[in-house]
């Protein structure tokens, strides 16, 4: 009989024991600092405008073209421009604050015009500091030749320029700039959505 009892109590006694540690161990395990699953990187979504194009025409270019009905033209007021500053403006697009930089030459010869080329493929190349890669293609109307595209991949201030000529009189260049440090993931799309604006400008571009 005695030894029954002892053996009862000290069975409680053990149960006791294992249900207090038990209770010690919730309580640490509650007490620990909750960890945290990081959450994917996310970028503020973007509404992009409805696709439609508008004429540029002004008595005092040489030239014409169609573009967004989303831009506006804001005249160029840099320093530089002065016989020509007329046709240096900025095609601006208020939805993404970003601007195409457009400069016209009129080309007094065969000198002006080969420096003009010369330059803008050095002002392009200018952007393989932080580029990765520049993928530059002719501008064609029929077999000729009459400018250039660069397609600037990489942490560049200008993603994409161009330039067109008749060869003879006339050189255009323009360059798109965005006002903001450059994100390549959260600019891609909206640059992808933008370089095609750009390639209807060039694809509707004539000389007057």
């Amino acid at each position: 009989m005695i030894r029954n009892r002892l053996f009862r109590q000290l069975s409680k006694s053990i149960n006791f024991i294992l249900a207090l540690v038990g209770a010690f161990a919730l309580l640490f395990v509650a007490c620990e600092a909750p960890i945290y699953t990081p959450k994917p990187r996310a970028y503020p979504k973007v509404t992009y405008p409805e696709r439609g194009y508008q004429m540029f025409e002004r008595a005092s270019c040489p030239f014409r073209f169609e573009f967004p009905t989303y831009a506006t033209i804001e005249q160029n007021k840099s320093a530089q421009a002065t016989v020509e500053s007329s046709c240096w403006f900025d095609i601006y697009v208020k939805d993404f604050d970003v601007r195409l930089h457009c400069t016209y030459y009129a080309i007094e010869n065969k000198t002006d015009f080969e420096q003009l080329w010369t330059d803008a493929f050095e002002l392009a190349s200018k952007h393989n500091v932080r580029a990765d890669f520049i993928d530059t293609q002719p501008i064609k109307r029929g077999e000729a030749t009459v400018g250039f595209t660069f397609d600037i991949e990489g942490a560049s201030a200008s993603p994409y320029q161009f330039f067109i000529t008749d060869s003879t009189y006339h050189f255009l260049r323009a360059s798109l700039y965005f006002n903001t440090q450059p994100k390549i993931d959260s600019l891609a799309p909206i640059y992808a959505f933008l370089k095609e604006d750009i390639q209807h400008i060039i694809a509707t571009f004539d000389w007057k």
